[in-house]
């Protein structure tokens, strides 16, 4: 299944300011202890076992999916696709981002 893939500096970019950057939904895919670390701010938790369940958390048009380095986020994004999510990967993860120098949060926020 092609799933559509953003770059985290494109990413970066919709949220701090692009026509979309209120309306920007992330959702991070990780354990809590690994998104309690650090994290994309504004990012929700929603762990990757709990996806299946929590299918009406992916409600952005599209929603942004992240994960340590994109493989459980990929895995994510195929499954909500075949329940007409409009998602996107965010490609190489938070690693990706905090490599590129971006903000990260931590805690639970």
């Amino acid at each position: 299944m092609d799933v559509p893939e953003i770059r985290v500096a494109e990413l970066a970019e919709i949220m701090s300011g692009g026509k979309s950057a209120g309306e920007t939904v992330v959702i991070d895919v990780r354990e809590t202890d690994e998104f309690e670390l650090g994290h994309i701010p504004g990012a929700r938790l929603v762990p990757l076992g709990t996806v299946s369940g929590e299918v009406e958390a992916f409600c952005g048009t599209p929603t942004y999916v992240v994960c340590r380095s994109g493989a459980r986020s990929q895995m994510a994004c195929e499954f909500l696709l075949t329940q007409g999510r409009a998602v996107v990967n965010v490609a190489g993860g938070t690693m990706a981002w905090i490599d590129a120098g971006f903000e990260v949060e931590t805690g639970n926020s």
